[in-house]
C-alpha cells in the first residue's frame, strides 16, 4: 500500500513538474513581442493596414526576436556542450543575453528602414530595454527574463490602455494569472527564487510602460 501511495506521489510530481516545462516553453520570451504585435494589428485601428504590411512586419519581428536568436543560442550551447540548465547559470548567461540584444537591435534598425508606426516599433525598443537592464542585473544577480517578459506584456497593456483609452481590467486578469502560473512554474524547476520572479516581473513592467509612453 505504501509503495502504491509513493508510486501515485512520483507520478503527481513528475506531472507538475512536466507541466512547468511546458508553462515555460510556451512563454517563452522571445515569442512575447511577436504576440504584442499580433494583439496590436488585430485590437487597434493598426488592424486596418493591408494585410501584406502586416505580414511584412511580423515576419521580419519573427526572425530577429525569434528564430535568428534561438538558433545562435541553440548553436552556443550545443558549442559548450551545456544543457539548457546548465544554461540557465547566471554566470553562463551573459553571451545569450548578447545575442538577443544584437538581433534586437538589428531588427529595430530593420523597421526604422521600414518606417513603421510609432507603436510598433515601440514595442521592439521596449523589449530591447528589457534586455539590456536583465543583463545589466545578471552581472551580479539572476533575474527571471520570462517573468520580465510576462512583465513586459502586462506594462505594455497599460500603456496602451493609456495611449488608446481603453478599459484593461479584463486584460490584467488574464495576464496576471498567465504571469502566476509562470512565476510559480519558474520556481517549480528551481531556476529561480520568488524574490527573481517578482524582480523580473518588475523590470519588464517597468521597462515596457516606460519604453512605450515615451520612446
Amino acid at each position: 500500500m505504501k509503495r502504491i501511495v509513493r508510486m501515485g506521489k512520483v507520478s503527481r510530481e513528475r506531472d507538475i513538474i512536466y507541466g512547468a516545462r511546458l508553462l515555460s516553453a510556451l512563454f517563452t520570451p522571445f515569442y512575447l513581442p511577436l504576440l504584442g504585435l499580433i494583439l496590436l494589428f488585430t485590437l487597434s485601428y493598426l488592424a486596418l493596414l493591408p494585410i501584406a504590411y502586416r505580414l511584412e512586419i511580423l515576419i521580419v519581428v519573427y526572425l530577429f526576436t525569434i528564430l535568428i536568436p534561438t538558433y545562435l543560442i541553440r548553436l552556443y550551447r550545443h558549442y559548450q556542450g551545456w544543457t539548457l540548465i546548465e544554461l540557465g547559470h547566471r554566470e553562463r548567461r551573459m553571451v545569450p543575453y548578447v545575442i538577443s540584444i544584437a538581433c534586437y537591435l538589428t531588427c529595430v534598425t530593420v523597421l526604422m528602414h521600414l518606417n513603421v508606426f510609432r507603436f510598433v516599433s515601440s514595442i521592439i525598443m521596449s523589449a530591447l530595454l528589457v534586455q539590456m537592464v536583465c543583463a545589466l542585473i545578471n552581472i551580479k544577480w539572476k533575474i527571471s527574463t520570462h517573468m520580465s517578459a510576462i512583465g513586459g506584456v502586462t506594462g505594455a497593456l497599460f500603456a496602451f490602455s493609456m495611449i488608446f483609452g481603453f478599459n484593461p481590467v479584463w486584460w490584467f486578469c488574464v495576464v496576471f494569472i498567465v504571469a502566476g502560473l509562470l512565476g510559480t512554474a519558474r520556481m517549480i524547476l528551481r531556476q529561480h527564487s520568488l524574490s527573481q520572479v517578482i524582480g523580473g516581473f518588475a523590470v519588464g513592467f517597468v521597462c515596457a510602460s516606460v519604453g512605450i509612453l515615451y520612446f
